[in-house]
């Protein structure tokens, strides 16, 4: 009995010594100061607690779904080329479907190998009919639409989370928004101030290169004039923000509206400053695919002109000088914030699609350690009434239930500080605490049932193991419905409910071991030391 009961404490000890260091780590001294430093390098705060920024931003999906298929217009025609079939044009025929391709003018008896082209290429991701003007519609299929837009979502996330661990924001959640399609909340602990959020969203512009076919020209009506009177479906007008070689300030160009090069093509860029001119330059690398692509282009096109466009503007308009294959320079009106954002954006991946920011709020540094203080107050003040209760009405038992009561909040603080991913928030501080009164729910089912054995005549000894093993089966019962609901709300919630949730469930898992185990074996070890004939202090 004593070589078990021992075994059973030892077992105790250490789960307490790992939740310790799991709360303070190794502190580098014993002073309240040095202690509460390391507290806080374990225990992460969200922002209600520690201020900062709260983001909703909205994914401008159709941008991706708009450069899916530009880039399916080219290889339309480039497999029509190859299929030796004819045609007057492949164009989007309304900017408000960029999911819908049109194929004008196919040559007469060739309406069949163009279906097989579209048939064998194109039937996974496009349904495609004909028209009785030898004319083909490919419509991209809605579950592939919708596809591509939580794969753009997805990867929106994966930037901003790469752009925010770049700037050296510290636990920052960003996660897609449960209460709008498409949107993405973003919380950054720390972020006090509206330069830090411009970096972060300016991050997160699209870059690409396109081929000038004219310009610069003073309005779009004079581009439109230049290009015989309109621009062509497969042409587009950027507006020019920037500075033109020669120096001069330019309005508006003509471009291919299909990209040469696209951020993700991207594979590094780092900030430099051109050595002869002193200008501000950004060195890129592109990947293997993306340069072989980019030498066809530019060894082709050598003397003609190509435009550098972010943010829907043209910030570059450069003359290829000769052929470019993974490695290059983008330089310009840049100022070195500017340089500097760019080679971030290239170097950690690129979007393919644009942010709208819906919401933004700040909470305030003092507003958090108000909520802290209110808290941590809240929380002692219960736990502190609850332990009181417990020894004026268990007796003895009562110090069982408090010592227990404790070491549940040390195994919920350790696991909090162990778990990389988990963030203390106001509502997770609720959460402590509702685990409290759950936990002195616990000892009260068993001390009650422990008291009934005791007044039907049974031995200590017997009243305890027998009132532990039938409060067993009613506190297994509670813990498991209540961790259900609050998995329901992990899943399903966001922010602040999600910190509620993952306190409640940590505490009620640490509850069915501390109120059941280690309860149990305080009473055995007090049972050993009882005289024979005393009773139990309950």
């Amino acid at each position: 009995m004593n070589t078990n009961l021992n075994k059973k404490m030892a077992l105790i000890v250490a789960v307490l010594v790992i939740c310790v260091y799991g709360i303070i780590g190794v502190p580098s001294g014993v002073s309240g100061k040095a202690l509460m430093e390391a507290m806080g390098k374990r225990i992460h705060l969200g922002l209600d607690l520690r201020g900062g920024a709260h983001l909703i931003l909205q994914v401008v999906v159709s941008e991706a779904v708009n450069a899916e298929t530009d880039d399916t217009v080219t290889r339309i025609k480039q497999d029509l080329k190859a299929a030796s079939v004819t045609y007057s044009q492949v164009y989007k025929p309304d900017p408000a479907k960029p999911q819908v391709i049109r194929v004008d003018g196919i040559a007469a008896g060739k309406s069949g190998d163009a279906n097989a082209v579209f048939d064998s290429k194109y039937s996974t991701d496009y349904d495609a009919s004909s028209g009785s003007d030898n004319s083909f519609t490919l419509t991209m299929k809605p579950g592939v639409e919708k596809a591509l837009e939580q794969k753009t979502v997805q990867q929106a996330i994966s930037a901003i989370r790469d752009r925010v661990d770049a700037l050296g924001v510290s636990e920052p959640q960003i996660q897609e928004y449960g209460l709008g399609d498409n949107q993405i909340l973003v919380d950054l602990p720390g972020v006090e101030n509206e330069a830090q959020i411009e970096q972060i969203i300016q991050g997160t512009n699209r870059l690409e290169i396109h081929p000038v076919v004219g310009g610069p020209y003073n309005n779009e009506q004079d581009a439109a004039t230049a290009q015989g009177g309109s621009i062509s479906v497969d042409d587009e007008v950027k507006t020019f923000s920037g500075v033109v070689e020669s120096g001069s300030q330019g309005g508006v160009y003509v471009l291919e509206r299909a990209p040469v090069v696209a951020g993700n093509d991207f594979r590094s860029a780092d900030p430099s400053t051109n050595p002869n001119t002193g200008q501000r330059e950004v060195q890129f690398t592109l990947t293997n695919e993306s340069g072989d692509k980019f030498y066809d282009y530019t060894s082709k096109n050598i003397g003609k002109s190509m435009a550098v466009v972010m943010n829907d503007h043209i910030r570059e308009v450069a003359t290829i000088q000769g052929a470019i294959r993974d490695r290059g320079e983008i330089y310009g009106s840049f100022s070195p914030d500017e340089v500097a954002a760019l080679s971030k954006l290239l170097r950690t991946g690129a979007l393919p699609a644009s942010l709208k920011q819906l919401e933004k709020r700040f909470v305030g540094a003092s507003l958090g350690a108000d909520s802290i203080r209110q808290g941590v107050t809240a929380a002692i003040v219960g736990v502190l009434v609850v332990m009181v209760f417990m020894l004026v009405y268990y007796r003895g038992a009562g110090i069982n239930a408090d010592v227990a009561l404790i070491f549940n909040l040390i195994i919920l603080l350790g696991v909090l500080g162990f778990w990389e991913g988990a963030t203390l928030t106001l509502p997770g501080i609720a959460g402590v605490i509702l685990t409290i009164g759950m936990g002195v729910d616990s000892n009260v089912l068993i001390f009650e049932r422990i008291r009934e054995e005791v007044r039907s005549g049974k031995v200590p000894s017997a009243a305890v193991d027998q009132g532990f093993a039938h409060a067993w089966t009613t506190i297994f019962d509670t813990h498991v419905t209540t961790i259900v609901s609050a998995a329901i709300l992990f899943i399903f919630g966001s922010g602040p409910v999600r910190g509620f949730a993952t306190t409640l469930t940590i505490g009620l898992a640490a509850n069915l071991f501390t109120a059941v185990f280690v309860s149990r074996v305080i009473f055995d070890w007090h049972l050993t030391r009882m005289k024979t004939g005393e009773l139990v202090s309950i």
